[in-house]
């Protein structure tokens, strides 16, 4: 039986990881992975759907493995994690621009010299006018994720859709690249994605999105369209929704 495909979203969140930005098992920002993000966020963009983009800093650093080794407090740990994710907010923004398309920089922390203030009032004026929206700086706080920024993020934004952009092709029951027999779900609740402990994403990111009936999209952003194809609705990755039974591919 044919999926049938999903309905054109008005404005979605875009959560890619500070991965992305990188060669596989890389650090940096490679200029490869940089352009083929931005090519992919342009052809979604110019769908008409208006995207805001949650970026991580994985990349450049990552703030709870630099607090396990207890030199550095998890607090300050994660305020630089945070500064990672400037630089590649600032990197895409600077490739959207060459190309074409209209973005701004939005931070929650206070880095003027780089990026706007995130004000909610003003990022909604941004996104409609056309402009890709990048946020950075996760939700400015120790502690939390940038998944949970992008939940929130989400949430303050209005947006129909979070588009959790990661390396496979959806969520399985199972460690696809460990075990052969794991098999993909189609669509997924919330509640027996947190039962079941899937790791989609952490505890505070998935139950925002519960409480507040933000649909998720978990999908494989290294095929080239698969951004514009989502956006378009066409039946790809896992949905995670409050509503709709679990179902798996064969």
């Amino acid at each position: 039986m044919t999926t049938p495909n999903r309905p054109k979203p008005n404005r979605v969140l875009l959560k890619l990881s500070g991965e992305a930005f990188c060669e596989p098992n890389g650090f940096g920002i490679s200029t490869k992975e940089l352009n083929s993000i931005a090519n992919e966020v342009k052809a979604a963009a110019q769908t008409g759907t208006q995207i805001a983009v949650v970026v991580g800093g994985g990349n450049i650093i990552r703030g709870a493995e630099l607090a396990q080794s207890g030199d550095i407090q998890q607090a300050t740990a994660d305020y630089m994690g945070m500064l990672g994710t400037v630089m590649n907010a600032v990197a895409l923004k600077e490739k959207l621009d060459s190309i074409g398309i209209d973005s701004r920089v939005m931070s929650a922390l206070d880095i003027r010299a780089v990026a706007e203030p995130f004000i909610r009032g003003r990022a909604i004026r941004h996104l409609e006018k056309g402009r890709v929206v990048i946020l950075a700086a996760g939700t400015g706080n120790p502690f939390f994720t940038t998944d949970t920024c992008a939940s929130l993020r989400a949430t303050e934004l209005d947006c129909d859709i979070l588009l959790k952009a990661t390396k496979v092709d959806g969520v399985y029951n199972a460690d696809p690249h460990k075990d052969p027999t794991a098999t993909r779900y189609e669509s997924l609740t919330f509640q027996e994605a947190l039962d079941k402990r899937l790791g989609v994403m952490d505890m505070t990111a998935l139950t925002m999105c519960q409480e507040r009936n933000i649909p998720l999209l978990v999908f494989d952003f290294k095929i080239p369209g698969n951004i514009r194809r989502v956006i378009q609705g066409e039946p790809i990755g896992t949905l995670l929704t409050t509503k709709e039974s679990s179902t798996q591919t064969a």
